[in-house]
């Protein structure tokens, strides 16, 4: 019988070159191949990136060492910057399994929203470059309780990063979960003592996480590789709301002069609810739709290929993980394991029940909560289905030949809305 379990184990050699230099005209970028010295039961051994996005696929991190690439009025990331591409050995405090490219590009992928973020305590869980679950929080540990609440099955295999430094209280709440890394600025001692007892956990200190703000207007160039061996290569996308001050009013004026404006501006709560969504937003594999409350993520749709089909699947979401957390905190169990534990006669008879009807008149988290969409609406059915949910406020990118629909939908139910003039698209 084949170990297909082996498969997983396996650390690939790579056939990369050592150097990659990339030619732009008259202009040089060259990068270096990361390895690290890892022990392996007892070896020490030199590997780069365990495999690529499944086993079988060689992979190779490279890091930008020379070249200041300028193209029209954008210079793009300089040598020496590096968060993730930099990582040494000394960054790689645990090393775990060894890292593979999606731990890394996790990383990357939180990265992204945390550098939109402002310098509170904040949590990003991810899961196949999405985000489970996004939050601020009082401290690290709080942050990271938030982020996990939000969507506890998902959570399970993901990669916490945070954007401050980790103590022991923090430590102990992520050692509780199955994680497959942590990345962090860094971590006290005892934080570390933690996550020791966690063999297979890898844990990454970024030196410079604590200056992530600092790429928010930095961009960096992004390749896409097609079947054909041809390249699609871009300018990476900058996020311009970086405040509420920057919001848009949800207004336009049709063709034949009727002009349309939300009647209702969002209030302090939701305007900062918006905000937050929307620097989230950034890292959310298109189409999307997610809703906020409080600053913490409530439900995610990710990845979907119309625009009311992803809302309708983020409501059903967020009465699932609503359900999900008030089973873990009423029996320490996810929802379905209480009717599970029902069925077997370990948990009374009717509990499900009692905490689907608790989840529902709740509204799964939703009565109140902020809708952010990655790109406008085509039609009002998507506002209709987000409102039925008590839903209060709304971001989008506007632009849309129904806008005026949309904004008299909005009106009908007594949301408010704000426009960003820039579409999230992440692909």
């Amino acid at each position: 019988m084949a170990d297909i379990k082996s498969m997983y184990k396996t650390v690939m050699d790579d056939n990369f070159p050592e150097d990659l230099t990339i030619s732009w005209g008259d202009q040089k970028l060259v990068y270096r191949k990361r390895a690290w010295v890892i022990d392996d039961d007892g070896e020490q051994i030199k590997k780069g990136l365990r495999y690529g996005e499944n086993p079988g696929q060689e992979a190779a991190l490279y890091e930008l060492v020379s070249g200041n690439l300028s193209l029209g009025q954008c210079t793009f990331i300089t040598p020496g910057n590096g968060l993730v591409s930099c990582l040494s050995e000394e960054g790689l405090l645990q090393f775990g399994k060894h890292p593979g490219k999606t731990n890394l590009t996790d990383v990357d992928s939180a990265l992204n929203v945390l550098r939109y973020l402002d310098d509170r305590p904040a949590a990003m869980i991810m899961k196949h470059n999405n985000p489970s679950g996004a939050s601020y929080g009082s401290n690290a540990a709080d942050a990271y309780d938030r982020a996990n609440a939000a969507d506890r099955l998902a959570a399970f295999g993901g990669g916490a990063v945070l954007n401050v430094r980790v103590d022991r209280e923090a430590a102990e709440r992520m050692a509780a979960n199955y994680l497959e890394v942590i990345a962090a600025p860094d971590y006290d001692g005892d934080a570390l003592d933690v996550f020791r007892k966690k063999k297979n956990l890898r844990v990454i200190r970024i030196d410079r996480l604590d200056k992530i703000r600092d790429y928010a207007p930095l961009r960096f160039v992004d390749f896409k590789s097609l079947l054909d061996g041809g390249l699609i290569v871009q300018q990476s996308q900058l996020n311009k709301i970086r405040t509420v001050r920057d919001f848009l009013p949800a207004e336009t004026t049709t063709k034949d002069g009727v002009v349309h404006r939300v009647a209702r501006q969002p209030d302090d709560r939701e305007a900062r609810d918006l905000l937050f969504g929307w620097q989230v937003e950034q890292g959310v594999t298109s189409n999307s739709v997610l809703f906020v409350k409080n600053e913490t993520t409530v439900a995610i749709g990710a990845g979907e290929q119309d625009r009311v089909g992803v809302a309708e699947i983020a409501i059903f979401k967020a009465y699932k993980k609503k359900a999900d957390d008030i089973a873990f905190r009423r029996h320490g169990k996810l929802f379905f394991e209480v009717e599970l534990g029902e069925k077997d006669g370990a948990i009374p008879s009717g509990t499900a029940a009692a905490i689907r009807a608790e989840a529902e008149a709740e509204q799964g988290g939703l009565n109140g909560a902020a809708a952010v969409s990655d790109a406008f609406f085509p039609k009002r059915d998507g506002i209709d289905a987000i409102a039925r949910h008590g839903v209060g406020s709304v971001i989008q990118p506007g632009g849309s030949l129904a806008d005026g629909e949309i904004i008299d939908a909005v009106n009908e139910h007594g949301m408010a809305m704000v426009f960003t003039g820039q579409r999230a698209f992440k692909h």
